[in-house]
């Protein structure tokens, strides 16, 4: 960690103003820097960081909301009309910054070409610069190609806004979804994820690979069939094999973890059990490995 002090000017270009604010940065062990700009000082640095990367991880959390639980429309799809001059990001000026980072990068790809080419140039055989550019022209027309094209980008952004109403963006009614209902369904979300974060948990000392694949073993496993039978005051629930068998083989574990909580099915007296299905048996379609044949001969 380190905690300086930096500078944002501000104001009008013939009468800057200076603010003096606080930079906190964050070293990882890969190497990796994160400044992070503040103006408060009276918590720690280790605060200051803590703070942050806490409020990413909850961006983080609702990103995955909306991409992974899309509840909203199986609870309602009433809608209610929505504020149309709220401003949003204007999708025209992230294409056109998309298409400036690609000539920028198209530019700094050829002027690398050409350093390499002045770089390994021979005195004997091009001794003055002229004769270079004569024989790299090609190189150096793209490049000017190359910065005529970020001009005319950069011309064509400053008359592009930031943000804009979201009426602009197609003309049609701007709606949304009830607020009750949406209240309801983003409770939903927020339970469901932390339930597959606790199932997460529980799977993760059993499998190696659990911070690259424990979420989405999870996720399989809850998507996965099974059958339901009952017994003397159990409901046991029989999973299908997941894809892999080590995949099977945690998600056995999980199962027993689950066992040992002694949960009750809601509303009855019945214990819940899980368990997972055997392998199935090899066939013709999946003969499974092959074993050595014992050679067996005729007596005599």
């Amino acid at each position: 960690m380190a905690d300086t002090n930096t500078y944002l000017e501000y104001g009008h270009r013939k009468a800057r103003k200076r603010l003096q604010l606080r930079q906190v940065t964050r070293l990882t062990d890969t190497g990796h820097q994160t400044q992070i700009i503040t103006s408060r000082r009276d918590i720690s640095a280790f605060e200051v960081a803590h703070r942050m990367f806490e409020r990413w991880r909850q961006e983080n959390f609702f990103k995955y909301l909306r991409e992974e639980y899309a509840l909203d429309a199986l609870v309602d799809y009433g809608v209610e009309p929505a504020d149309p001059t709220r401003d949003v990001p204007n999708p025209k000026r992230k294409q056109l910054n998309a298409e400036l980072n690609k000539a920028y990068t198209e530019l700094n790809q050829l002027a690398a070409q050409y350093g390499a080419e002045a770089f390994a140039n021979q005195h004997d055989a091009r001794r003055t610069m002229r004769g270079f550019k004569n024989a790299n022209e090609p190189v150096a027309q793209n490049i000017q190609e190359a910065i005529e094209r970020i001009a005319h980008l950069e011309k064509r952004r400053k008359t592009v806004p930031d943000r804009v109403p979201v009426q602009q963006l197609d003309g049609q009614q701007v709606i949304k979804l009830r607020v009750e209902r949406k209240h309801l369904t983003d409770l939903i979300k927020m339970v469901a994820f932390q339930a597959e974060s606790d199932l997460v948990r529980l799977v993760t000392p059993h499998y190696r690979r659990a911070e690259q694949e424990a979420r989405t073993l999870v996720q399989s496993a809850l998507a996965c069939p099974g059958d339901i039978s009952l017994s003397d005051g159990e409901l046991y629930v029989a999973l299908e094999p997941l894809s892999s068998p080590h995949w099977s083989a945690a998600l056995a574990s999980l199962c027993d973890s689950l066992n040992e909580t002694l949960t009750r099915f809601p509303g009855s007296d019945l214990r819940l059990r899980f368990g997972v299905k055997p392998q199935p048996n090899a066939s013709a379609a999946f003969p499974g490995p092959r074993h050595p044949q014992p050679d067996i001969r005729e007596p005599g």
